[in-house]
């Protein structure tokens, strides 16, 4: 028996709801140290301006769809328009790929988190203890079983008692401890240069490797070509203002993004300086970090505020993303959200194991070059994620007509603002992008380039 689609109760909830898939690992873990890599303040300077326009576009699209439709990404691209009902398996595909090693890196978060409390964020700065944890094997597994259960107990409860209520309490306490940490920083003695490195934009870094890493990064900060906004559009009710709420998402996921940057970029400018930025990597917040905190004045207590900060993140995040898993499964199967969830549950401790493993006894085997969790982090964002966000803008700029999303976006009397940089996005600007995104990722990932 099909059940009743659940709904959020109002905007605010589902602003905080799609807030909170938006924070998540990709502000708070990828986006400093994109940043720190490419120039400081070029980078953000990039990112804004891509966030207020290819962003805004993807994100409005997405939730318009959805909330048409009332159906997940696996029916919906359907409904818009028959010939498209590939994209929303496409889009289908992402999540699933997503959840089992997001799920790892947030097992990874845990583990942090509890060795910081704890009161041993000093072992947590020694040079080999990252890799240490990671290339375990059951450590590594029990934090991913924990941190994957915890996210599915959130899903079983629904849309109003389980996301809803998870996100309205999650995203002001994670907004007030990124808050916190900030301005502590800012009384730092010699936090000024790192300040300025972070905030100024330095022109002579601007490069295409900058525009390339800012708009991958727009797929991580803002849950786009994911299915997950399409999923939580089907939520919304029909009285809230779309084009209001999209705005609220953005600033919100934006600021995050800044201030976690801010937090971070700074704080590592001062203690190893601008080498230390350019080559700590995916590594910057379990290697780097650490050594930060254990250097700074109550950086124990720093750094407790910050990984909680970021475990909350995450957790927001993993929910929507099994979230959009499991109403599709929902719609497609006509079955219960226990056994859906449970289903998906299964699935993600089949990938998530290779993926945790594949840092440790299973390091050697490798797909197309790459261990299990860099493979399929490659593939969903790299290639799929492009493709699902470049069909979308062939689907509405040229078959569906923009006039779909406007239709809805306006429904209820409201204003479409930035309507006129809608259409022109949507047709023509994001769908460059997203070939250009697609053409150098790959080609750089097998080193055919050096972009």
């Amino acid at each position: 028996m099909k059940e009743k689609r659940s709904n959020f109760t109002g905007s605010v909830g589902f602003v905080l709801a799609a807030a909170g898939s938006a924070v998540g690992l990709g502000n708070l873990w990828r986006f400093p140290y994109l940043a720190a890599q490419y120039g400081g303040g070029i980078f953000i300077l990039v990112y804004l301006i891509l966030a207020v326009t290819f962003g805004f576009t993807l994100l409005i699209t997405e939730i318009a769809i959805g909330r048409k439709t009332k159906n997940s990404s696996i029916l919906a691209y359907r409904k818009i328009h028959e010939r498209f009902g590939f994209l929303g398996y496409l889009a289908g595909l992402v999540p699933l790929i997503i959840l089992p090693y997001y799920c790892v890196i947030g097992g990874w978060v845990l583990k942090y988190t509890t060795v910081f409390v704890t009161g041993q964020g000093k072992e947590a700065a020694g040079d080999s203890y990252f890799g240490s944890f990671i290339s375990g094997t059951t450590t590594p597994l029990i934090y991913f079983l924990i941190f994957l259960t915890v996210t599915m107990v959130v899903i079983l409860c629904g849309v109003q008692k389980g996301i809803e209520r998870v996100s309205k309490f999650l995203m002001p306490v994670l907004l007030v401890i990124t808050l916190g940490v900030c301005i502590y920083e800012i009384t730092i003695p010699g936090s000024g240069a790192g300040i300025r490195y972070y905030l100024l934009p330095d022109f002579s870094k601007f490069s295409i490797k900058t525009v390339c890493a800012a708009m991958g990064q727009l797929f991580f900060s803002m849950s786009i070509a994911m299915g997950i906004m399409v999923s939580y559009g089907s939520y919304v009710k029909d009285d809230v203002n779309i084009g209001t709420a999209v705005n609220q998402i953005e600033i919100f996921d934006t600021v995050v993004a800044l201030l976690a940057g801010f937090m971070i970029v700074p704080a590592v400018y001062m203690f190893s300086g601008e080498e230390g930025l350019a080559t700590g990597g995916a590594g910057l917040m379990f290697i780097t970090l650490p050594k930060v905190f254990d250097s700074m004045p109550m950086g124990g207590l720093i750094g407790i505020c910050f990984f909680i900060l970021v475990l909350v993140a995450a957790l927001t995040s993993a929910i929507s993303v099994m979230e959009a898993t499991v109403s599709m499964l929902i719609d497609r199967l006509k079955i219960s959200r226990v056994k859906a969830a449970a289903t998906i549950f299964v699935i993600s401790i089949v990938l998530g194991i290779p993926s945790s493993l594949g840092n440790g006894i299973w390091s050697g085997i490798l797909l197309l070059g790459m261990d299990f969790l860099t493979f399929f982090d490659y593939l969903s964002n790299s290639i799929i994620m492009p493709l699902v966000a470049l069909g979308t803008c062939i689907l509405i700029g040229w078959f569906a007509g923009t006039k779909v999303i406007e239709d809805e976006v306006t429904k209820n009397g409201e204003k479409f603002s930035r309507l006129g940089i809608y259409r022109v996005m949507i047709k023509y600007i994001a769908p460059v992008f997203m070939v250009i995104i697609l053409v150098f990722y790959t080609l750089a990932q097998f080193g055919i380039i050096n972009y």
